[in-house]
C-alpha cells in the first residue's frame, strides 16, 4: 500500500527560470510563504541561484529517474520521498501519486521538468484555488490540485 501525504499540494512547471521567478513573486505577494513552496528543476547554476533567492538557502540535489540531476528543496521533496526515500530511484512519475496526483500527472510533470521546466508546488490546502489562479496567471503549465487525501 503506497502513503498518501495529506497536505494538499498545488503543482505547475513554468517554461524556464525567468517565469518561475515571476509566478514565484506573484505567490509570495498573494501572501504564501517561503516555507510553503517547492522548486524542483534541473540543475544548473541559474536554478540554484533561483532556490537559494527565493527559498533562503540552496537547494537538494538529486539524481531523478527520468529526469537526471536536480536541484529541489520545500515541503513538496519531503512528501514525494515517502518512507523509502525512494524519489531519486521513482522520480516525479512514480511518486506524485502521494499527494493526491494520476499517475499520467507525474510523468506530464517528470517530461515536463525534464525538458528544463521549473516545477513549482505551494503547500496550500485553505488556499489551493488562489495557488491554481496565481499559477495559470503566470505560465506555470499543466497546473493542478493534488485531489487525493487517503490512502492507495
Amino acid at each position: 500500500m503506497i502513503e498518501v501525504e495529506t497536505a494538499r499540494f498545488t503543482v505547475g512547471v513554468f517554461q524556464d527560470v525567468a517565469w518561475a521567478q515571476k509566478g514565484l513573486d506573484a505567490l509570495k505577494r498573494g501572501g504564501f510563504p517561503a516555507e510553503s513552496l517547492t522548486i524542483i528543476a534541473k540543475e544548473s547554476g541559474e536554478t540554484s541561484a533561483l532556490v537559494a533567492r527565493t527559498l533562503g538557502s540552496a537547494g537538494e540535489r538529486l539524481d531523478l529517474a527520468g529526469v537526471g540531476p536536480v536541484v529541489a528543496r520545500g515541503p513538496l521533496v519531503d512528501a514525494l520521498q515517502g518512507g523509502a526515500r525512494d524519489l531519486p530511484k521513482l522520480g516525479l512519475a512514480g511518486t506524485m501519486r502521494r499527494i493526491g496526483f494520476q499517475a499520467h500527472d507525474g510523468r506530464i510533470f517528470d517530461t515536463l521538468t525534464g525538458r528544463g521546466g521549473v516545477l513549482v508546488a505551494i503547500r496550500s490546502a485553505p488556499r489551493a484555488a488562489d495557488a491554481l489562479a496565481i499559477l495559470h496567471a503566470y505560465g506555470g503549465g499543466n497546473a493542478a490540485i493534488g485531489a487525493w487525501t487517503g490512502r492507495l
